[in-house]
C-alpha cells in the first residue's frame, strides 16, 4: 500500500486487504549484484525501464492476479487461501506503491505520466477486486477454519474479511456499485485535493453532473467534456457527445453545501466516517477518541492558558500598551523572544553541527549499536535510480545477511513532493520455509542545498525530522512477518507512529548526539551545554504546542464524525473549537481546513499523533532512557515490537514491551496511558485534577 506514512490514503480499501504478495517469477525485487550489477529498471523492476513499462507492469499484476484468483477459486486449504490472497496483494500494491513514488519524486514528466495512468488503472482494478464474491467467499472459510496453523495466519483472515466488508462486499448489488464509484470518486478528489494544495488553481471539476444535489447546481459554474471513448473527429451531435459537471470554487461555503446535501454516509451501515475508519483501530470508536481528546484538553488548559499569558503580557510590554490582543501571528515571534533571551541560542551554530553526512552517520550508530547492524551504501544497477542525488542503503546484518533495503532521497528540487515521508515499495513476507521476501523502502526529504555549494547542514527540527523518518523505515525493515499485509508500518492507524515518534528522542540525547554531531569545519563534538538549550528552549510553550494538537485532531473528528444537529460551515466549526480549546484566535477570511492535507491522508485519525506520543514517551521512560544504545535495549524494540509490524494486537505488543501503565481500557477501546507525557512536559500537576 502506498506508504508515505503520514499519508496512508484509508478509501483504498484493499491495499490493506491484499497486502502485496507479489509472484516473485514476475515481480520479485532484486538484489543488485554489488560486483557486477547488470541493467535494471526503477526500484529494481525489470519493467520499469522506460515510461511505458508502466503499462507491462499494471498488465502483468492483472495476468498474475487473475491466475490467483482462478486458485483461489478452486478452495484450496485455508492457509493456502491466505497465502495467495497475500500474493495477490504484493503483485499489486507494488505496482501501487511504485506508481506512487515516482508521482511524487520523479523529474521526467513521461515517467510521472505513466506512473499517473498506471496508478487510475490498477486502483480500478483493485475495486474489481474488492467486490470479487469469490475471494470473499473464500476468506470466511478460511477465517471460520480451525485448521489455520499460526496466529498471524488467523489474524490476516479476520482483517481480510474485515476489509472485504469495509469495501462494501457484503451490500446488495446497487448499493455496492454506488460505494465502488464513491471510492474510485474519492481517489480521483484526494488526488486533486493534495495537488491543489501545492499548483492552487482555485476550483475542483466534478463529473458527472449527477453528483452534484440538484438544489445546489445553480450555485456552481457548468463545464463541459467530451464523452470517455468519444473523439474529436468522430464529434457528431456536440449535445450528445459532451458530458456535463460543475466546477466547484474551493471556498469552504460552497464545499460545505456540496457536502451537507450529499448523502452518502449511511451506505456503510456506519453513523460516520470516523466510525468507520476505526474499526480495526486501538480506540475502536469516536466516542472513545473525542473523550480521551477532551481529557488532555481540560489537563493541558491550565498550563496553556499561563504560557498565553507570558507572551500576551510580552508583547505589551514590547509594544508599550496595557489593551493591546495577541494575534495568531504574534505567537512566533515572541516565543523565539523568549527562548532566545532564555537560552541565547543561534540557529547557525546549532546547524554548525549537523551537517547532513555527519547526520547519516547518526543514523547508522543507531542501527549498529541497538541492532547490531551495519547501514551502508550500496551500489545501483543502471536505470535503478530516479535522480542522481539517490542514495541506496542496506541494512545488514553479519549473522543474518541484508535485512533490506532503503532509498534516500534527500533534497528538494522541481516538481518533487515537498514535504517528508516514506513510501513503501516492497513489503516483507515469506516465500517459502527458505526464502524471504525483503522489504524496500524509500525516505523522501526536502533539504535545501546552500548556495555556495557547502555542506548541507540541518536545524535541529529537520533532524528530529529525519530520526522520525528513519523510524518508519525501520519499522518496516526489520519486520519479519508471514504475510506482507502486515510487514512492518501496515498496522492499525492509531499505532502507525508510535516507532516514529520514539527514535525522535533519539535526536535529543546528548549521549546520542555527542556520538555523530561535529562541527562540519573544527570536528568540535557538540557541547552539552548547548544541546541542554536546546531541549530546554524546545519543552517551552509545550502546553500551548500540545492544546494546538488537540485542536487539530479535535477538528478532524468533529468534521468526519456524526452530522451536526445544525447544518454549519466548516469555517465555523473550526472558529467554534477554537475557541473551546485553544488561545489562539480565529481569524475571519482564512480557512485552514481547506490547506490540511492530514484530513485526506489521516481522516478521522489525526488522533494517532497524540496516542503517539503518550506511547512513545512511556517506552522512552521505561526501556530506553537508561541505557538509549545499548544492545538488550536494541533487542527489547526489534523482538518485542518492530519485527511483528501488524501482525499482532497493538496493545499487546506494547504490554510485552513495556508492562503495565502503557495502556488504558475505556469504553470498549483502548487510550494511551498519558502518565509518562504528562510528566515529561511537566504538566503532571494538573494530572491530579482529572484521574
Amino acid at each position: 500500500m502506498w506508504n508515505f506514512i503520514r499519508r496512508r490514503d484509508p478509501n483504498i480499501h484493499f491495499e490493506r486487504l491484499l497486502k502485496p504478495l507479489i509472484s516473485h517469477r514476475h515481480f520479485r525485487t532484486r538484489a543488485v549484484d554489488r560486483q557486477n550489477a547488470s541493467p535494471t529498471g526503477l526500484y529494481g523492476f525489470d519493467h520499469l525501464k522506460s515510461p511505458k513499462g508502466f503499462q507491462r507492469f499494471v498488465d502483468d499484476a492483472i495476468e498474475r492476479s487473475g491466475e490467483l484468483v482462478d486458485y483461489i477459486a478452486g478452495m484450496p486449504s485455508s492457509a493456502e487461501i491466505i497465502r495467495a490472497m497475500d500474493e495477490i496483494s504484493d503483485t499489486v500494491c507494488s505496482v501501487v506503491d511504485s506508481a506512487e513514488l515516482c508521482r511524487q519524486t520523479h523529474p521526467a514528466r513521461g515517467f510521472v505520466q505513466e506512473a499517473n495512468k498506471a496508478s487510475m488503472r490498477i486502483n480500478e482494478y483493485l475495486h474489481f477486486l474488492n467486490t470479487n464474491h469469490t475471494l470473499y467467499n473464500a476468506v470466511k472459510k478460511a477465517e471460520q477454519d480451525g485448521h489455520l496453523l499460526t496466529e498471524e495466519a488467523h489474524r490476516a483472515a479476520l482483517h481480510l474479511r474485515i476489509d472485504f466488508e469495509k469495501g462494501g462486499i457484503h451490500l446488495p448489488s446497487g448499493k455496492l456499485d454506488r460505494v465502488n464509484q464513491l471510492n474510485l470518486n474519492a481517489l480521483q478528489l484526494c488526488r486533486e485535493y493534495g495537488e491543489n494544495i501545492i499548483t492552487d488553481p482555485g476550483h475542483v471539476d466534478i463529473f458527472p453532473a449527477s453528483c452534484i444535489p440538484r438544489q445546489i447546481q445553480h450555485l456552481l459554474k457548468p463545464i463541459y467534456r467530451l464523452k470517455s471513448g468519444v473523439s474529436k473527429d468522430s464529434l457528431g451531435s456536440l449535445d450528445d457527445e459532451q458530458a456535463k459537471g460543475f466546477q466547484i470554487i474551493t471556498e469552504p461555503r460552497t464545499l460545505f453545501s456540496v457536502l451537507q446535501l450529499t448523502a452518502d454516509d449511511q451506505i456503510m451501515g456506519c453513523k460516520s466516517y470516523a466510525e468507520f475508519v476505526m474499526k480495526l483501530n486501538m480506540a475502536s470508536s469516536p466516542e472513545v477518541v473525542i473523550s480521551f481528546l477532551l481529557e488532555m484538553s481540560n489537563m493541558v488548559k491550565p498550563s496553556a492558558d499561563k504560557e498565553f499569558k507570558t507572551i500576551r503580557n510580552l508583547k505589551r510590554d514590547v509594544c508599550g500598551q496595557r489593551c493591546v490582543d495577541l494575534e495568531p501571528w504574534d505567537e512566533p515571534y515572541y516565543t523565539a523572544m523568549i527562548k532566545s533571551s532564555a537560552y541565547n541560542l543561534d540557529s547557525s551554530v546549532v546547524a554548525s553541527y549537523f551537517s547532513l553526512p555527519q547526520c547519516i552517520e547518526g543514523l547508522k550508530l543507531l542501527v549498529k549499536s541497538l541492532f547490531g547492524a551495519n547501514f551502508d551504501s550500496i551500489p545501483m544497477a543502471p536505470g535503478e535510480s530516479w535522480h542522481p542525488d539517490v542514495l541506496k542503503m542496506c541494512l545488514h546484518h553479519p549473522e543474518e545477511g541484508d535485512l533490506g533495503y532503503l532509498y534516500l532521497d534527500l533534497y528538494s528540487r522541481k516538481g518533487k513532493y515537498p514535504g517528508c515521508a516514506t513510501f513503501a515499495i516492497k513489503g516483507g513476507r515469506e516465500i517459502s520455509d527458505t526464502e524471504y521476501q525483503l522489504p524496500v523502502m524509500a525516505l523522501v526529504f526536502n533539504f535545501s542545498r546552500p548556495h555556495d555549494s557547502s555542506t548541507v547542514r540541518l536545524n535541529h527540527g529537520e533532524l528530529e525530522t529525519l530520526f522520525h523518518e528513519f523510524g518508519h523505515a525501520l519499522h518496516a525493515l526489520l519486520s519479519r512477518t508471514d504475510y506482507q499485509h502486515f510487514s512492518g508500518t501496515r498496522v492499525a492507524l492509531d499505532f502507525a507512529e508510535t516507532p516514529s515518534n520514539l527514535f525522535e528522542y533519539y535526536a535529543r540525547d546528548y549521549r546520542v548526539l555527542r556520538k555523530f554531531a561535529r562541527h562540519y569545519s573544527t570536528g568540535e563534538v557538540i557541547p552539552e551545554k548547548l544541546v541542554k538549550s536546546l531541549n530546554g528552549a524546545r519543552d517551552m510553550f509545550a502546553a500551548t504546542e500540545l492544546q494546538r494538537q488537540i485542536f487539530y485532531a479535535l477538528v478532524d473528528q468533529t468534521l468526519f464524525g456524526d452530522r451536526l444537529p445544525e447544518p454549519r460551515d466548516t469555517c465555523s466549526i473550526v472558529a467554534h473549537l477554537k475557541r473551546q480549546h485553544s488561545n489562539e484566535k480565529h481569524v475571519e477570511g482564512t480557512h485552514m481546513q481547506i490547506r490540511f492535507s492530514h484530513f485526506l491522508t489521516y481522516g478521522a485519525g489525526y488522533y494517532s499523533y497524540l496516542y503517539a506520543k503518550c506511547f512513545a514517551a512511556t517506552i522512552w521512560k521505561k526501556l530506553c532512557q537508561e541505557d538509549p544504545l545499548s544492545l538488550a535495549t536494541g533487542t527489547a524494540l526489534r523482538t518485542k515490537l518492530l519485527q511483528h509490524g501488524g501482525a499482532k494486537e497493538p496493545a499487546d505488543l506494547l504490554t510485552d514491551l513495556v508492562g503495565d501503565g502503557i495502556i488504558r481500557y475505556h469504553n470498549g477501546g483502548i487510550v494511551p496511558d498519558i502518565t509518562s507525557c504528562l510528566e515529561e512536559m511537566k504538566l503532571s500537576g494538573e494530572r491530579s485534577l482529572y484521574y
